[in-house]
């Protein structure tokens, strides 16, 4: 139903998923902006109820996607900026990720290498930068750098990773192959036969997803005293509103506060951003599919696990296809369940392995058989595992679950959402988000201010997904 209200045209969310992923039991705005129309500031700067209010951007979605495309905004212009999520940060998949920032299972010259590679190289000048203001890279960031191992243990596997580190040393990366012997000498706890060989890149690194955006929300809410900056966290967005005049969407109702964006709204909300869209978008007779869908994973983190030593980052060579576990798609069909050993130390000294793959919606409850899964992978990596079982470690294991968005063509959507002017998206990063977070938020702030790209963004476009 479209509902005209002189001079703009609301529409509202009616769709029953949506209203179950934007809900939330608790409302409430951490607000900093001055600019504030008909309501009152109190001492500590939170805004009341219904408030109206008015930014250059709006972007939906407080994700590390979100949280970075704000920061380069703020950075970068002038512009007041608003970020408005139906939950808190690192809720969804930013915070449920295993941190690594690796090129060592990225192929050379595929869709998102050139993202992912500049936005790693933006990681770098962060700590770096970090560094020289006589800040701890490690404490602001979780950084470190672990280099990644790439690990095969069959012939076909070793003769890929020859390939790979021929094509990454092309690339101008540094990439080493490590044979069997030389592979034991880094990792000794590594099951390692005559077969076992790696892809060795001594300069990836890691970080810790909630350090970081802790980092991010912190260097955003500078800005905030000069009236360029609010928060709206645990606020779901009710509808968008569109004006009559020129037809623009100019305007994001959440359930306690109408924000006015002047310039642009980014739409950055991962696996939800294909049935928020539509949903927003349906009753104006504009059919715009997304087709992102979410992919859960469980990732498992095992605190003060000392016995166990890893002196890098490690994937099996399998990660890169993601081969479905046999004798479950029968029983289960469409769920996809893929696991594959990665294996990393965080900042905090926890060892955390993973992972899992698999499509059963937006569930995301525990699911013991497929951390069972996950545990019997791995300990056919690290044979010392095997002498302690999934029980005896309940005391001081957690479980990670999120929900990666998956875009089919395995490239996220980065750009202007056809036939408006000012909406953008930023989706569609799957596991990556992280990884290419910096990159796709340089990306977008170029659009929005109408800078030369530093990467090319038409691989990344909107219209090469929608089905109209």
């Amino acid at each position: 139903m479209m509902i005209s209200s002189s001079p703009t045209t609301l529409l509202h969310s009616h769709n029953n998923t949506l209203s179950s992923t934007l809900t939330h039991n608790h409302h409430h705005s951490i607000s900093f902006s001055s600019k504030t129309i008909g309501t009152h500031k109190n001492k500590v700067g939170r805004i009341s109820a219904s408030a109206s209010r008015s930014f250059d951007v709006v972007i939906v979605g407080a994700g590390v996607i979100g949280l970075t495309i704000a920061q380069q905004l703020l950075k970068a212009s002038d512009l007041s900026v608003a970020i408005v999520d139906k939950a808190i940060p690192c809720s969804g998949a930013t915070g449920a990720g295993q941190g690594y920032l690796w090129m060592s299972h990225k192929t050379p010259g595929s869709a998102t290498w050139d993202l992912t590679w500049r936005s790693h190289q933006l990681w770098k000048m962060l700590a770096e930068s970090l560094q020289e203001q006589g800040l701890n890279p490690l404490v602001e960031l979780g950084w470190k750098k672990t280099g990644s191992l790439l690990v095969g243990r069959s012939r076909a596997e070793s003769d890929m990773l020859k390939g790979r580190v021929k094509q990454l040393n092309e690339a101008g990366l540094k990439a080493e192959y490590l044979s069997s012997s030389d592979l034991f000498k880094q990792e000794p706890d590594l099951l390692v036969d005559e077969d076992s060989a790696a892809a060795f890149l001594p300069d990836d690194c890691q970080l810790d997803a909630h350090l970081t955006v802790a980092h991010i929300e912190k260097a955003n809410r500078n800005f905030a005293s000069e009236g360029r900056y609010a928060e709206f966290y645990n606020e779901p967005v009710k509808c968008f509103i569109r004006s009559d005049s020129n037809g623009e969407v100019n305007t994001v109702q959440t359930f306690k506060n109408t924000l006015h964006s002047k310039k642009a709204i980014v739409v950055a909300t991962g696996c939800w951003t294909g049935c928020l869209i539509q949903d927003l978008f349906r009753n104006w007779g504009m059919e715009i599919d997304v087709p992102v869908k979410p992919r859960k994973g469980h990732l498992l983190e095992l605190q003060n696990l000392n016995f166990l030593q890893l002196n890098h980052g490690l994937m099996e060579a399998g990660y890169v296809d993601h081969a479905t576990l046999s004798g479950l798609e029968s029983s289960d069909h469409g769920r996809d369940l893929s696991v594959s050993m990665t294996a990393t130390i965080d900042a905090g000294g926890n060892l955390l392995i993973g992972s899992s793959r698999e499509f059963v919606g937006f569930n995301t409850d525990l699911d013991e058989s497929v951390v069972s899964h996950i545990w019997k992978r791995v300990g056919e990596f690290f044979p010392k595992l095997k002498t302690l079982s999934l029980s005896d470690l309940r005391a001081s294991r957690k479980v990670r679950i999120g929900l990666r968005p998956y875009m089919p063509d395995g490239k996220p959507v980065i750009g202007l959402v056809p036939g408006l002017k000012n909406v953008y998206i930023a989706a569609g990063h799957e596991g990556g988000g992280l990884s290419m977070a910096l990159g796709t938020a340089e990306m977008m702030v170029d659009m929005i201010l109408g800078c030369p790209r530093k990467v090319d963004s038409a691989p990344y476009a909107v219209h090469r997904v929608l089905h109209h």
